[in-house]
């Protein structure tokens, strides 16, 4: 496997110092902080679910310092939220003039970015209302349809929405992100962490800054990239998968997830959309959140090839082989109890201070010796075992190789999925690197039986194994 080229980033968004700095300080981030900045430069919506206190509003508030000059917008939802709170109060000089319309300056109407928390508490008439602004970017207000400045719109809930009613407005969010508190491998560092400082300003000079005219070219840009074949196949695999489940995913939603992988491919400077770049998958085609790790296996078995190695044949063969040499080495010589009187001689001569020369040429005498073609035949058995084992360490160690300097290149994977990606290919190269030090140990055992060079003798059957691979 030969590791993909990697063009160097487009002229566009400074993305990669805007990732750092939404994921600064913060502990088991990195996926969500990724989802968010790829939609937002794909224009579309997230969907944080997760518990209070899990840093959603925060990676929200991060993202609008990341966009100097636009106009961010916060509300916690409850089931008691007036439409007025969201959109802005009705115009009384409308209403002299009978008009329905509400001033929406300062209000989600006009924001770019926004965060709402708690999003499926909201009430039908909210919903409805928010259902066109997301997915159409515009706003009715009174008899005129107005487009709305919104860039991204970053929800959050703790809990999936129970209502089917809400399972359209659910849709809209194209990226589902899980959020869960800190592990316990981290407890102790988010013990010692500082408390994030926000800046209420943005340096117009900082890096990482995102502007509408940066994104606007990194949309036309991404209108130029292909999807390889090799990418078709692993989607159409993720097509079969999706069709499973209790929510097929919508034709509508495809596209999206398409595009999407064309902005993520554009960003990184690229012709064509990388199998890597379908990290995003399973925060875009679930339908719930628990079905997401199932998703993440898929990607890692299918992309990265970071499942656990097979070896079940090669262990069970070396533990033949093993066994036998066992019994080949404790077998006794013919005439073994005269030769077992003259080892007890031995020692009683040797004394207590150990083996002497005496003792050591008796107990040698005591074992069977063999034939040269016995310790041949069974050194032969042993090389073609160890003959398939270089074959597939061969295919490990250049597997591990190139899956992990891919995964180190792609910049839009999480640091912990290349951990993790890293940590399994080690774990195989170190797994077959102990079969083949357990089968150096067999080659060295049978070659070291004894042998008598004058001994006739047929060769011996070979050791049962299991069926081979």
């Amino acid at each position: 496997m030969a590791p993909h080229a990697e063009a160097a980033p487009a002229a566009g968004p400074d993305w990669p110092a805007a990732l750092q700095a939404l994921e600064a300080g913060l502990l088991q981030r990195d996926v969500a902080a990724r989802c968010l900045l790829l939609a937002t430069l794909a224009g579309e919506h997230v969907l944080l679910l997760g518990p209070p206190g899990t840093a959603k509003s925060e990676l929200a508030r991060r993202l609008h310092r990341r966009l100097p000059g636009t106009r961010y917008f916060e509300r916690l939802l409850t089931r008691f939220t007036v439409p007025e709170e969201l959109f802005g109060p009705l115009s009384l000089r409308a209403l002299e003039d009978d008009r329905y319309e509400r001033l929406t300056e300062g209000y989600l109407p006009q924001a770019e970015v926004a965060f709402l928390d708690e999003v499926f508490k909201a009430n039908s008439a909210i919903l409805n209302t928010l259902l066109g602004l997301l997915h159409e970017r515009q706003f009715d207000n009174g008899a005129q349809r107005e487009p709305v400045p919104l860039l991204c719109l970053v929800g959050a809930s703790n809990e999936l929405p129970q209502d089917d009613g809400l399972l359209a407005f659910y849709d809209r969010f194209l990226l589902r992100v899980p959020v869960a508190p800190v592990d316990d491998a981290h407890f102790h560092a988010l013990l010692h962490a500082s408390a994030p400082t926000p800046s209420s300003s943005t340096n117009a000079h900082e890096a990482g800054l995102l502007t509408a005219r940066s994104l606007e070219a990194l949309r036309e840009q991404a209108r130029t990239v292909g999807l390889s074949a090799e990418v078709l196949r692993h989607l159409d695999r993720a097509r079969q998968r999706g069709r499973t489940g209790d929510h097929p995913v919508s034709d509508r939603r495809w596209r999206q997830v398409a595009e999407l992988l064309k902005v993520q491919a554009a960003s990184r400077g690229a012709a064509q959309v990388s199998p890597w770049d379908l990290w995003v998958l399973p925060f875009v085609l679930p339908h719930r959140p628990d079905d997401v790790p199932a998703w993440t296996e898929a990607f890692l078995e299918d992309v990265a090839h970071a499942v656990p190695l097979d070896t079940d044949w090669l262990e069970r063969a070396l533990v033949a082989l093993e066994g036998q040499l066992e019994i080949e080495q404790l077998a006794p010589a013919d005439g073994a109890d005269d030769r077992a009187g003259k080892l007890a001689l031995a020692q009683t001569l040797g004394g207590q201070g150990g083996e002497t020369e005496m003792l050591r040429l008796v107990s040698e005498r005591a074992r069977r010796h063999y034939s040269p073609l016995h310790v041949a035949t069974r050194l032969a058995q042993v090389d073609e075992w160890a003959t398939h084992l270089s074959a597939l360490a061969d295919q490990v160690h250049a597997t591990a190789e190139a899956v992990t300097a891919q995964a180190q290149a792609h910049p839009w994977l999480p640091p912990s999925w290349r951990a993790h990606i890293a940590a399994v290919h080690a774990a195989r190269v170190t797994q077959v690197q102990a079969l083949q030090a357990r089968g150096s140990a067999l080659r060295t055992g049978y070659a070291g039986l004894p042998v008598d060079a004058q001994r006739q003798e047929p060769a011996p059957a070979p050791v049962p194994l299991p069926a081979g691979p």
